[in-house]
C-alpha cells in the first residue's frame, strides 16, 4: 500500500511534455546547480572571476588589431572597442551556453544513473548561471559606452530599440538552450559531434555580425546571414545601444519564431533520449 507521502516516479508520456510543475518543485536543486556553477567555474584559477572581464577585453583588443587594423574591416563608423565588445559579450554567452549544454548527458551520466530529478534542470542551470558572467561583461560594456558618450566626439546615438535588450538576452538564452539540448541528445549516440560542435561554433561566429556590420555585406546577399537567428540578436543590440547597424522587425520576428520551433524540437528530442540514454552513453 502506497502511503500518502509516497512519490510515484514514472516516465513522461508525451514527448512535448515539459512538466513545468515538476521543474518548479525542484527549484532548490536548480538554484543549487546555478550556485555551484558560479562558485566553482573559476575557483581553481589564480585570477578567479576576473576572467569574466579579462576574456572579452583581450578578445576585443585582438579583434581590433587583426580585423580592424590588419584586415581593415569596416565597423560602420562605430568606435572599434564598442563595436567588437558589443558583439563579443552576446556571442560569448550564446556560444558558451550552447557548448556546455551540449555535454549535459555525457558529463552527468553518473548522476543521472543514480538519482532521479528532471534532467532539464541541468541545461537550465547552465543557461541561468552564465547570465552572471554575461551581466558582469555587460557592466564593462556600459562603462566603455558611457566613456564614448560623455568623453569623446564619437557618434553614439541610443534609441528606443534599446528597450528590446531583455528580449535579446532571452533570445540568446533560448537559442543556446534549444541547440544545446539537441546536440546533447545526439552526442549520446554520436560522440564525434562533441568535437564537431567546437568547430561549428567557431565558424558560426564568422557568419554572425560580430566582427563586421551586416550592412557591409551586399544587399542581395544579406538574407543568407539573416538566416542565422543570432544575426538579428547581435544587430538589434548594436542598433539599440549605438544607433548604427540594421534593425528589422521581420528579422527579429524570424529569430523569435526560430527559437520557439527550436525549443519545441529540442524538447521532443531531449525527452525521447532521456528515457534510454543510459543504454547508449
Amino acid at each position: 500500500m502506497i502511503s500518502e507521502k509516497s512519490t510515484e516516479i514514472k516516465p513522461q508520456t508525451h514527448l512535448l511534455e515539459l512538466n513545468l510543475a515538476e521543474l518548479f518543485a525542484y527549484r532548490d536543486l536548480l538554484l543549487m546547480y546555478v550556485k555551484r556553477d558560479v562558485v566553482t567555474f573559476y575557483k581553481q584559477t589564480i585570477l578567479g572571476p576576473l576572467w569574466f572581464v579579462i576574456q572579452p577585453v583581450l578578445t576585443t583588443i585582438m579583434f581590433m588589431f587583426v580585423f580592424g587594423n590588419l584586415a581593415g574591416l569596416s565597423t560602420d563608423g562605430m568606435p572599434q572597442p564598442l563595436f567588437y565588445f558589443s558583439g563579443i559579450i552576446l556571442w560569448n554567452y550564446f556560444a558558451d551556453c550552447l557548448t556546455r549544454n551540449s555535454k549535459t548527458f555525457t558529463e552527468n551520466q553518473q548522476v543521472f544513473g543514480k538519482v532521479y530529478f528532471p534532467r532539464m534542470v541541468v541545461p537550465l542551470s547552465i543557461t541561468i548561471s552564465n547570465l552572471v558572467r554575461f551581466f558582469i561583461q555587460f557592466a564593462i560594456f556600459i562603462l566603455i559606452y558611457f566613456y564614448y558618450i560623455f568623453y569623446t566626439n564619437a557618434v553614439v546615438t541610443p534609441n528606443i530599440t534599446i528597450l528590446l535588450f531583455p528580449w535579446l538576452v532571452f533570445l540568446a538564452a533560448g537559442l543556446s538552450l534549444g541547440f544545446g539540448i539537441i546536440f546533447s541528445s545526439l552526442t549520446t549516440k554520436y560522440k564525434d559531434l562533441t568535437f564537431l560542435l567546437q568547430f561549428i561554433v567557431q565558424l558560426w561566429m564568422y557568419a554572425t555580425p560580430v566582427i563586421f556590420p551586416l550592412n557591409s555585406i551586399p544587399a542581395d546577399k544579406q538574407w543568407l546571414l539573416v538566416l542565422n537567428p543570432m544575426t538579428a540578436v547581435v544587430e538589434t543590440f548594436k542598433y539599440g545601444f549605438i544607433g548604427q547597424g540594421v534593425f528589422s522587425w521581420t528579422h527579429l520576428a524570424y529569430s523569435s519564431g526560430f527559437m520557439v520551433v527550436l525549443l519545441l524540437i529540442g524538447t521532443i528530442v531531449f525527452n525521447k533520449v532521456e528515457k534510454s540514454f543510459m543504454d547508449t552513453v
